[in-house]
Order: C-alpha cells, then structure tokens, then sequence
C-alpha cells in the first residue's frame, strides 16, 4: 500500500500553497484543517511542526514543513506528474533558483513592506534582498525570460513563485506590472488552481460562518 499524504493546513494561511500543490499532483491526499491558537499550539500538532504553522505535510513516516520545501518534495516524490526538469537538465538550476529566490529574497521584501519596514538605504548590501525594487526587478526578468520560470513547460516552481506574485498582487505588497499580471492570468486558469482555490474558498466561508 502506498504511503497516505496528510496535508496539515488551513485556508486562511499559506497551506493553500500546499493545496495547490497537491491538487498539481492529483494523488489522493487527506487534508488536515488546524485551527489558529491552540489547536495549532498545541503539543501533538508541534511535535509534526515545531513552529506551530501550517502547512506540514506527511508522507508515510517523512515529515515537510515550509512551503517551498513541500512544492519541492512532492515534485520529486512524484515524477510522474511532470513537475519538476529531471535532475540532469539544464533546467533544473533555473528551477531551483527561482523558486527560493522566492522563498527568500521575494518573501523578505514583501513582508517587510507589508508592515512597513524600511531598510536604511546604506544598510541595504547587509540584508539579503537589498531592496523592494531590487527584488521586484529581479522577479520581472525572471518572469520575462520564459512563459514560466523554468523554462516554457510549468513546474512546482510556478506554484510557489505563482503564489508569491498572486498574493502580491491581490494585497499590494507586489506593485502592478504587466509581466506579473500576465504570468498571474496563466496560473490562475490552470485547472488545479481552480479546485484547489474553490476547496479552501468554500473551507473558509464555513469557518467563519457565525457560531
């Protein structure tokens, strides 16, 4: 028997990420719904995930926190689905690059200018994504090399980098340009994306109906 995947998760959190990953995959999975506070502090569900975050995924006896790092595992964990280059390509650094230059850099500069966090700009070499338009112009030339960031065929790096841009985008924290509005269009008419956004959207409007 195959080993189950658990996703850990929940919809209001960057578990839809994951779920976006999962439905890319199309291999059964049970989802796991953690609620914010103390379900998600609580000792059992910190014992799979230290930080008391979602999302965790399980995979038999293997445990994947960190979104990037599930969209990576599951690509490789299943080859059959097409979503990552092979190890030998010359498509697999591009793969890799982009999708923690998102994990990093991307992450770094859009939360810092969510909360309003400037770096002083003679402090900018010292911290790991120098600038918000250092990044954001680091993302446009990945995003205009290739219909996707590796290359022409889709791969889990789009999940990751694709959710960065469309969150960016929605909340602001991603300035307006045609390159990320264009690469966003193509993400969010994928099939996969469609369900796994229709799952967690009807998933969030339950939790907050009123009690």
């Amino acid at each position: 028997m195959a080993d189950e995947l658990v996703l850990y998760t929940n919809p209001m959190s960057r578990g839809r990420i994951a779920r976006w990953m999962m439905e890319e995959i199309g291999q059964p999975y049970r989802a796991e719904i953690v609620g914010f506070g103390d379900p998600m502090k609580s000792a059992d569900y910190k014992a799979l995930n230290p930080m008391g975050k979602v999302p965790t995924l399980v995979h038999g006896d293997t445990v994947v926190t960190e979104c990037a790092a599930i969209c990576a595992y599951m690509a490789d964990a299943f080859p059959q689905a097409g979503l990552a280059p092979a190890p030998d390509s010359r498509l697999r650094g591009p793969y890799y690059r982009w999708m923690f230059f998102a994990a990093g850099p991307v992450e770094a500069a859009v939360s810092n200018k969510a909360f309003g966090l400037d770096v002083p700009p003679d402090r900018a070499r010292s911290i790991g994504y120098g600038t918000y338009a250092d990044a954001m112009d680091t993302l446009e030339y990945a995003l205009t090399r290739s219909e996707y960031v590796a290359g022409d065929r889709f791969s889990a790096a789009d999940v990751y980098v694709g959710s960065q841009v469309l969150w960016g985008l929605q909340f602001g924290t991603i300035e307006k340009r045609p390159a990320f509005e264009a690469y966003g269009a193509r993400l969010t008419a994928r099939p996969a994306a469609r369900r796994a956004n229709q799952i967690d959207d009807a998933l969030m409007a339950e939790m907050q109906k009123p009690a």
